[in-house]
């Protein structure tokens, strides 16, 4: 093969860019060469930093700047609000590509069965922070009538629900929240937010960082029950194994034995505490019934047979995101993940000829960010390995304008690297005249204006 190797990578988030930046840094890339085309659903790239990480926590998205530079090489195109099927299959990115690696990552909420789940002011976690993060198919109001509210999951997007909620909107006006979500902040009643995790604080999942932070607001006055401090044979080994675990078990602690201030939001950290069922009344959410556990000495824990209904007008469901399946791809409903062998997806008992999974597709919506490079070295690595076997299916159009030429074709609007650039100076535009650093855009049409997308030739009328 004497041209480039051609791939496709169907997700332009932290997986799909990995993906992406592993082939840059590989062999084939200097010879005979690597041509890179990524297709995102949405008109601006970067996935779950956009649309995931809460606008508070700029350190994070610092990670948009390493991202940066790997979509700045010139082997790189990108190719925005371009939807997988509708706009281009899979059948269509055979035809163009040796390989299609799809990074399609999770947004939608796990399924929590329990009774009551479907009440008015019973909301998945991903729905509303798709919300506050100004996410272009979500409305753009939320009912912030509840002045007690309940979260349930002890991850770092129960921790981002809870502050979000219990923050003031004045506190979050510098982030770049789009005007919208300010101004549904300023209506929220929210007074108390309850975390609640069915197992003790040795098993949270926070991040120690993430943790610490509920605590530096002026506002927030972070409250845990010393009842909730308990450890048996397998929480202390969990402790001494686990450097994170046992940071954030002693900031628990600290904040169990200190004094209740008078801050005017509580955020309360419940443990050993398992939802059971959510109470309404002309079906709306009334109260939160938990039942208490007790640890069994493994680390897991057992129900007690002792239950207690908490007073609440609103519930948040953060129990883990859930991927939608891909048409012309096999999925597993139970994980919600695609499956594969090292990246190489299966169908039945075969691998599907050039076509490979990374990210939270691959493996689920566990582990950090940063966690998706090593998925992407993997999955990468079966690419390579299978290019040298001979096993990549040869493109019938390789050439990199037939792409363009295809999606024109079909009128899709769809923007680029180059129009992300402008929109990014818009957002920037936006911000400073306000004395702010950025303001999203959250409206699809608004986006795509500008990034100056392809404008489709005008349809002809029918006669």
């Amino acid at each position: 093969m004497t041209r480039p190797v051609r791939v496709a990578i169907v997700g332009a988030g932290p997986a799909g860019i990995y993906a992406a930046d592993a082939l840059l840094k590989s062999e084939v890339c200097q010879d005979p060469g690597v041509s890179i085309d990524l297709f995102e659903r949405m008109p601006a790239p970067f996935g779950l930093i956009r649309y995931g990480v809460a606008p508070d926590h700029p350190r994070i998205k610092g990670i948009v700047k390493a991202l940066h530079q790997v979509l700045d090489k010139p082997q790189i195109r990108l190719f925005g609000n371009v939807s997988y099927p509708h706009d281009i299959g899979l059948d269509d990115l055979r035809s163009f590509y040796d390989a299609v690696i799809f990074s399609t990552g999770a947004e939608a909420d796990r399924a929590l069965d329990i009774p009551g789940i479907e009440l008015d002011g019973s909301y998945g976690a991903a729905e509303f922070v798709s919300w506050y993060d100004g996410h272009p198919e979500v409305p753009r109001t939320w009912p912030l009538t509840a002045e007690k509210v309940a979260v349930l999951g002890v991850g770092n997007v129960a921790l981002d629900v809870a502050r979000v909620l219990a923050k003031t909107a004045d506190e979050l006006l510098p982030t770049e929240i789009p005007d919208n979500v300010y101004q549904g902040l300023k209506a929220n009643k929210a007074l108390e937010v309850h975390v609640f995790g069915r197992r003790g604080p040795a098993q949270a999942k926070f991040s120690p960082m993430e943790l610490r932070e509920l605590d530096h607001s002026p506002n927030i006055e972070v409250i845990v029950n010393p009842e909730d401090i308990e450890y048996d044979e397998g929480s202390i080994a969990t402790r001494r194994e686990n450097k994170q675990a046992n940071m954030v078990a002693q900031t628990l602690e600290n904040w169990a034995i200190r004094d209740v201030g008078d801050r005017p939001h509580k955020l309360f950290l419940h443990f050993f505490e398992s939802p059971v069922e959510i109470v309404g009344e002309d079906g709306k959410v009334t109260a939160l019934r938990t039942e208490r556990t007790e640890l069994d000495g493994t680390g897991n824990v057992r129900g007690t047979g002792r239950f207690t209904d908490w007073d609440m007008q609103s519930v948040y469901r953060a129990v883990g995101y859930y991927s939608e399946e891909l048409p012309k791809l096999p999925f597993d409903v139970a994980s919600g993940t695609v499956p594969h062998e090292a990246g190489r997806v299966i169908a039945g008992d075969e691998h599907m000829a050039s076509v490979y999974v990374t990210g939270w597709i691959k493996r689920g919506p566990i582990g950090l960010i940063g966690h998706t490079k090593g998925d992407a070295n993997e999955t990468v690595a079966c690419v390579l390995e299978d290019r040298a076997a001979g096993r990549l299916a040869e493109p019938a159009t390789p050439a990199p304008e037939a792409v363009e030429a295809f999606l024109e074709g079909r009128n899709v609007r769809y923007t680029t690297w180059e129009g992300w650039h402008k929109l990014d100076a818009h957002e920037q535009a936006l911000g400073a005249a306000q004395g702010r650093e950025r303001i999203k855009v959250v409206e699809r049409e608004g986006m795509l204006d500008a990034s100056g997308a392809f404008v489709p030739a005008e349809l002809p009328s029918e006669a």
